[in-house]
C-alpha cells in the first residue's frame, strides 16, 4: 500500500476554489497533512504563472523595444490556440525535470499539478492529450465543479488589481472569463466512467469535489469537505 500520493491533478474552473485547497494543505502541519490527506511536502506545478509570463513579456516588448508581441493580444488573449498546448507540455516538462532533481530524494514529495481549461480553447479533452504519461502514472485527478455563476463571483470576490499576478488574488474581467471559461467539457470527457478516467492509456482514478455551496470560503468547512474527498481519491488510489 502506497503511503502518500505521488502526484495529485488539481483542475476546475477559475476561483472554483483549487488555490484555497493548496493554501490549505500548504498550511497544514507535515505530520498532519501526512496522516489525513497522504500529502507530503508539496512541489507546485502551475500553469498560471507560465502565461502571466508570457502577458508580462510581451508588454516589455510592445512597450519599451517597439516590438510585436509573441503571445498575445494587448487585451491579453493568446494569439494561437496552440499555446495553451504548448503550456500543458511545459507543465510536463517541468514535472520530468523536478523528478530528475529529485532523484533518491523524492520520497515524502507529492507534486501538485494545476491547471483550468475551457472548450473555447480546446477543453480537458485537448489538454490532456498533452500530459506526459510520466507525470499520468500514479498521478490522481481532484476535480473541483462549480457553476460558471460561482465562478463568475469567487473571480470577483478574490481579485486584486494590485496583485495580478497573485495565485491567490488574481482574476479575469467577466467578459474575459466567460468568453474562456462559460463552457468547460469535463463532464463530458468522464461520461462513462465512475472512477478512473483513461488518459493517453493510463488508468487515472479521480474524484470531483463539489463546492456548491462553497466549502473553500472558510477553514472551517474546507477541512472536513477534505478529509472527506480527497478521503475517497485516496481508496481509489491505492486499489
Amino acid at each position: 500500500m502506497k503511503e502518500l500520493f505521488e502526484k495529485i491533478i488539481l483542475l476546475g474552473r477559475p476561483a472554483s476554489g483549487k488555490s484555497e485547497i493548496i493554501n490549505y494543505l500548504k498550511n497544514t502541519p507535515d505530520d498532519e497533512r501526512r496522516k489525513r490527506f497522504h500529502v507530503g511536502k508539496l512541489v507546485e506545478i502551475d500553469d498560471f504563472p507560465m502565461l502571466w509570463t508570457w502577458f508580462e513579456e510581451d508588454d516589455i516588448l510592445e512597450k519599451v523595444f517597439k516590438k510585436p508581441r509573441l503571445h498575445s493580444t494587448p487585451d491579453g488573449y493568446f494569439t494561437e490556440e496552440h499555446l495553451w498546448h504548448l503550456l500543458i507540455e511545459r507543465i510536463s516538462l517541468d514535472y520530468k525535470k523536478s523528478k530528475r532533481d529529485l532523484a533518491g530524494k523524492a520520497a515524502g514529495i507529492t507534486h501538485l499539478i494545476e491547471f483550468s481549461r475551457g472548450t473555447e480553447h480546446g477543453g480537458y479533452r485537448t489538454a490532456f492529450k498533452h500530459l506526459s504519461k510520466e507525470l499520468l502514472e500514479n498521478a490522481a485527478i481532484l476535480y473541483v465543479n462549480v457553476p460558471f455563476e460561482e465562478s463568475l463571483r469567487k473571480n470577483r470576490k478574490r481579485f486584486n488589481p494590485d496583485k495580478p499576478d497573485s495565485i491567490l488574488e488574481h482574476g479575469l474581467p467577466d467578459s474575459k472569463l466567460e468568453r474562456l471559461y462559460k463552457e468547460v467539457d469535463f463532464h463530458e470527457v468522464i461520461a462513462g466512467t465512475t472512477t478512473h478516467l483513461n488518459i493517453n492509456g493510463v488508468e487515472v482514478p479521480y474524484v470531483i469535489f463539489e463546492n456548491v455551496p462553497s466549502k473553500t470560503d472558510d477553514p472551517a468547512t474546507l477541512g472536513p469537505a477534505m478529509d472527506e474527498e480527497i478521503g475517497k481519491l485516496w481508496k481509489l488510489y491505492n486499489k
